[in-house]
């Protein structure tokens, strides 16, 4: 009998890895999607003159009482790198944030609104195609657990094994496709969007690693439902020929 349970506990064993992995990748792909560190990095932004009670190292200060004075303005902009101060930002698929100077907090603009109207339509698809993502791993989980729960019939959890496969494998090329046109829209917008926003220096956040780590379970979870399929259909095919062959050897030599 210990023999005979062992494949129904192996294949138990792997319904629960898949739903493990399928379940953190849409963990971590709604954690990245609503998120906005895609990208980090810093801009390169002129300091403001100092005003007021405004002092140290964050805005210009000159000697002349009248702040209009055009020989101090011009004195000022000829004077290098030192009237320049990096401002660190992070932008994902809904906004970017960037800090403010001499103030506390951050300011947030839409991301959409920053890309070039030209590749407007690919970060579109990009979150049509994230929101499939996450919609068809949420199918996959549900049909994984629904196995796991489900004893009717081995027929029957097998079909309900195909289906979360399919889904899972159509959910993992999405969100492939997602993440590499957010990456495109990304750099087009660093290139072209607007001078008040392109970056100095910029790299890839822990969003992004987040959604590539959700792409990697989702393939695993995957990979690990297809290979509970097929093995489970060997299983059956081992048993049949086992039963032929029993079949077989009974018709010639009968008990009598």
């Amino acid at each position: 009998r210990m023999p005979a349970s062992l494949p129904e506990a192996d294949g138990r064993h792997r319904a629960s890895a898949a739903f493990s992995l399928s379940f953190l990748s849409l963990v971590f792909s709604i954690t990245a999607f609503s998120s906005s560190y895609w990208c980090e990095g810093t801009r390169k932004v002129a300091k403001p003159f100092c005003t007021g009670e405004n002092k140290g190292d964050l805005c210009i200060r000159f000697n002349s009482p009248d702040a209009n004075d055009s020989q101090a303005v011009q004195y000022i902009w000829e004077t290098g790198d030192d009237k320049f101060v990096e401002r660190k930002f992070h932008a994902g698929i809904w906004y970017s944030c960037e800090e403010m100077i001499n103030e506390e907090g951050e300011k947030c603009r839409s991301f959409i609104s920053l890309t070039p109207a030209s590749d407007r339509g690919v970060l579109w698809l990009s979150i049509v195609a994230e929101l499939l993502y996450i919609i068809l791993l949420l199918t996959g989980n549900i049909l994984m657990s629904v196995e796991m729960c489900y004893y009717s019939s081995v027929i029957d959890g097998l079909k309900i094994n195909a289906f979360s496969a399919v889904v899972t494998v159509l959910a993992g090329l999405l969100g492939m496709v997602a993440h590499m046109m957010y990456t495109t829209v990304f750099q087009m917008t660093v290139n072209l969007g607007p001078e008040d926003w392109r970056p100095h220096t910029w790299d890839y956040g822990w969003s992004y690693c987040l959604a590539w780590a959700s792409f990697a379970c989702c393939m695993a979870a995957a990979v690990t439902t297809i290979n509970k399929y097929t093995k489970t259909i060997l299983e059956f095919k081992h048993k049949r020929k086992k039963l032929e062959r029993s079949l077989k050897i009974k018709y010639k030599f009968p008990d009598y």
